[in-house]
């Protein structure tokens, strides 16, 4: 069957005039996961390099060394983007590209590459929305301590400060973090993520740095570039639990606080609640006087990652919070991970409820199949159409519900290094045959840009009937 006819098959977007007309349609990246030119152009080395290269902690001891070599196939990437007919692209700065030591001046070929990058996204139409931090922290300041070390906060503050004034005419749109939770208690707590470290207390510490980081950008930011529209992205996992009783009640109450509300609580709400302060103790001996004015200075809007929906069930001595944590049904990702668009809805409305009534962008949403290119050429990835219609669906029910959400960026633009799982798992709308480097837009590629041109239509309706 050709791929006109397996597009044809697939219905588009039930509510698509639910979206405002200047909604963002994008698609989101991270650098380690795809640039490559890991010893090129003064890059230095980041944490990551170090966890890859360490024997037995990636799938197969796979690096991003080489990853999507997007360091120099930036140009055809980009044209591909615009092929795609996506109005936004989400990427993410190498911090240890910029600047390989942590401190200091930023790199001049590191600076050059990205004034390129950005010029050429501005040249094709395509907006960006630049993430400082996407969890490659210079292997130097790691060395120094990492993120449970308050110190880590400055250098990040003052590395914000020096990219935004040196690249701060190219893109208004900033994100300081995404998803602290995986840099502090995947990365220091259980070891799964860079720098591989297991030590609950200086995972707890990271946290609060992370957050204290965000603050203290978020000033420098302000002062390099006032008109600059800044937030920070966060992971919003939906978190139910395995049965009424009084045990998983408080067990989903402990990982909620553990993981989403330690981080949207002093961004959004100025504090950390009480229940965030018993499920992790430890917080206390790191808050110091100011830090929470710091942390909850006014945002431009609300970044939110959404996955999937976990349950969770009491166990006394399993971990540190005394939880088990299992996919929901169905879990038909390749991750194991469930396929819930009501999960979606939930996350969006709550965040809107208790957090913050400012814009909301969903940051990034995806799914990873095991696609393959089949003897027509075409990787038909029906899943993913399945999963992006009804995210997208529960998207515009949210926003029919009151939710403020302006921008959706699809995970991920390419198939890509997917961290300690290598590349093992493909979350892209493009394949990447890593051997050769060929691109090969996916049937989902080709139905996103159907959703896209269909809103735009009906935007542009509605603007002429008003």
């Amino acid at each position: 069957m050709t791929l006109a006819a397996r597009l044809a098959a697939e219905p588009l977007l039930s509510d698509s005039d639910a979206f405002p007309s200047h909604f963002r349609w994008g698609l989101a990246t991270a650098a380690y996961q795809i640039e490559g030119g890991a010893t090129e152009g003064g890059r230095g080395r980041s944490i990551w390099d170090t966890f890859a290269h360490t024997p037995g902690l990636t799938l197969h001891g796979d690096t991003g060394d080489v990853a999507c070599d997007h360091y120099h196939r930036w140009a055809a990437d980009l044209d591909l983007l615009a092929d795609l007919g996506v109005t936004d692209y989400r990427l993410s700065l190498s911090w240890s590209r910029l600047q390989p030591r942590g401190e200091g001046a930023l790199n001049p070929e590191a600076v050059a590459f990205y004034r390129t990058l950005l010029s050429g996204l501005r040249d094709r139409g395509i907006r960006p929305l630049v993430t400082l931090y996407h969890w490659d922290l210079p292997q130097p300041l790691e060395d120094a301590g990492g993120w449970p070390v308050r110190a880590t906060a400055d250098r990040f503050a003052d590395y914000a400060d020096l990219t935004v004034r040196t690249l701060g005419d190219l893109a208004d749109d900033w994100v300081t973090l995404n998803e602290p939770w995986c840099s502090s208690f995947l990365g220091y707590g259980y070891g799964a993520h860079a720098p591989g470290r297991r030590d609950w207390d200086a995972a707890v510490a990271a946290a609060h740095h992370l957050n204290l980081a965000h603050g203290l950008a978020l000033a420098r930011i302000r002062a390099a570039h006032p008109l600059a529209r800044v937030g920070i992205t966060n992971i919003v996992t939906d978190l139910v639990p395995a049965s009424d009783s009084a045990a998983d009640l408080a067990a989903v109450e402990r990982l909620d606080a553990a993981s989403n509300r330690v981080f949207l609580d002093p961004v959004y709400l100025g504090d950390y609640s009480p229940a965030v302060h018993a499920a992790l103790p430890a917080l206390a001996a790191v808050v110091r006087r100011g830090d929470l004015a710091v942390i909850g200075a006014p945002v431009d809007f609300a970044g939110i990652n959404h996955y999937q929906r976990v349950v969770v069930r009491h166990a006394d001595g399993d971990g540190p919070l005394d939880l088990v944590e299992t996919a929901a049904e169905p879990a038909t990702t390749s991750f194991g991970w469930s396929v819930t668009p009501d999960a979606f809805r939930t996350v969006l409305e709550r965040v809107a409820r208790e957090f913050t009534p400012l814009p909301i962008y969903v940051t990034e949403s995806g799914a990873s199949f095991d696609d393959y290119v089949d003897p027509d050429g075409v990787v038909a990835d029906h899943e993913r159409v399945a999963y992006l219609r009804g995210y997208l669906d529960a998207a515009a029910a949210a926003i029919r519900s009151g939710v403020d959400l302006q921008g959706y960026y699809a995970w991920s633009f390419l198939d890509n290094f997917e961290w300690a799982e290598g590349y093992g798992k493909r979350f892209g709308l493009v394949y990447v045959d890593y051997r050769t480097q060929e691109r090969i837009p996916k049937l989902s590629a080709h139905w996103y840009r159907q959703a896209i041109l269909e809103h735009r239509a009906q935007a542009s309706v509605a603007t002429r009937s008003a």
